[in-house]
């Protein structure tokens, strides 16, 4: 893999537009996701350990104080959140219109789909999306234990065990079905792997940096740090995923001309 033009492409005036407006729909996205996971888990299921899971995956992806803020503000008891899981299936197709647009551009196609049909295809990867995250949370809650060092250090294992390969396939489905013309999936398992791998990384990465990006946004949006910590992290994590699907593109280009 040739790093040159990844980083070329990284520093594009419509990689960095696109990436904004995908970030954007995943701030909008975010809290009513959780709200709607967790109140099926509490309230259909009646399942505690899998609200110990959902607790497990914002620890784990969000640094610092920040996922004990979220959960300091969600809802504590209530219905099913109706209103949240239409919030979430709106601003989900929204997060999936600017990142069409980008794979279509990446991958040459001239023509995007209509907004009615751009809306189904993101309507049928919500729910595939949405239904890995379900999976990987159950998976998880199955091995919650008892409270303890020990116990969490184990309970966050068997969370990337699952979360980690789900995450891939979700991207994988990202990559295969989203743009508008056939893609062989051969062409984008790879970088699904190593993407994925990358936005593992990037976990850590941002927990090293914490700190600095802590005070840094405290100063400068007050009572909108937490919304800025997530709309930038979801920014330079949709830079990844456009990065990814534009070394997907060049390749199939080589090979075809090989």
């Amino acid at each position: 893999m040739h790093s040159k033009p990844i980083v070329r492409y990284l520093f594009e005036t419509e990689a960095h537009v696109y990436a904004l407006a995908i970030a954007a729909s995943v701030l909008l996205s975010f809290y009513p996701f959780v709200i709607v996971m967790l109140s099926f888990f509490r309230n259909i299921l009646h399942w505690q350990a899998a609200e110990a899971a959902i607790y497990l995956a914002l620890d784990d992806s969000l640094p610092g104080d920040l996922g004990a803020f979220i959960r300091r503000n969600l809802p504590a008891r209530g219905n099913v959140q109706v209103l949240s899981m239409f919030l979430l299936l709106f601003t989900a197709n929204g997060v999936f219109e600017p990142l069409e647009v980008a794979l279509n551009r990446t991958w040459g196609v001239a023509k995007n789909r209509p907004f009615w049909k751009n809306q189904l295809v993101a309507l049928g990867l919500i729910f595939a999306c949405g239904g890995l995250a379900l999976l990987s949370l159950t998976l998880t809650a199955l091995n919650v234990g008892a409270p303890g060092a020990l116990a969490a250090w184990i309970n966050k294992l068997f969370f990337k065990i699952a979360a980690v390969p789900l995450s891939i396939l979700a991207l994988f489905l990202v990559y295969w079905l989203l743009p508008n013309r056939k893609i062989d999936p051969v062409q984008v398992a790879p970088v699904a792997i190593l993407v994925g791998l990358a936005l593992e990384a990037l976990k850590y990465v941002n927990v090293l940096l914490f700190p600095l990006w802590h005070d840094k946004l405290q100063r400068e949006y007050g009572v909108f740090e937490h919304s800025a910590m997530i709309l930038l992290w979801s920014f330079v994590a949709s830079l990844i995923v456009l990065a990814g699907a534009e070394w997907a593109a060049r390749r199939s280009v080589k090979l075809s001309v090989s």
